[in-house]
């Protein structure tokens, strides 16, 4: 059951998140990307960069700061690994952003999270 909620907290982050990067001008060109190392939440693109964006709800504002690590980036960065060629053409930057959220807190969106 609590994993259940969990999920269900994580699609309603991804549909937050997704809709707060087009109201920022992105486009988002997939979700939920399952990949033999992993999964990436959102995929999206502006002006020649394609972010891959790992998103992450938490039930109140204090545990944001504890929501991302290290070892979860590596673990998104090696799902990119696996797809980039799929979404970024020659000359597209891409990077691995982070959007944090929580019931009354407005969007943390780290821009370029994992920097190897």
């Amino acid at each position: 059951m609590k994993r259940q909620l969990a999920e269900k907290n994580g699609r309603e982050g991804e549909t937050r998140a997704a809709f707060w990067l087009r109201a920022r001008g992105w486009s988002i060109l997939a979700s939920r990307v399952r990949t033999p190392r992993g999964e990436i939440d959102l995929v999206a693109k502006r002006a020649g960069l394609i972010a891959f964006v790992e998103v992450k709800w938490r039930r109140n504002k204090a545990d944001l700061d504890l929501a991302i690590d290290e070892r979860r980036l590596a673990r998104v960065a090696a799902a990119v690994e696996c797809v980039a060629h799929d979404y970024a053409t020659q000359g597209e930057d891409i990077r691995i952003d982070v959007i944090l959220l929580a019931p009354g807190a407005l969007p943390r969106h780290i821009a370029n999270a994992w920097q190897p």
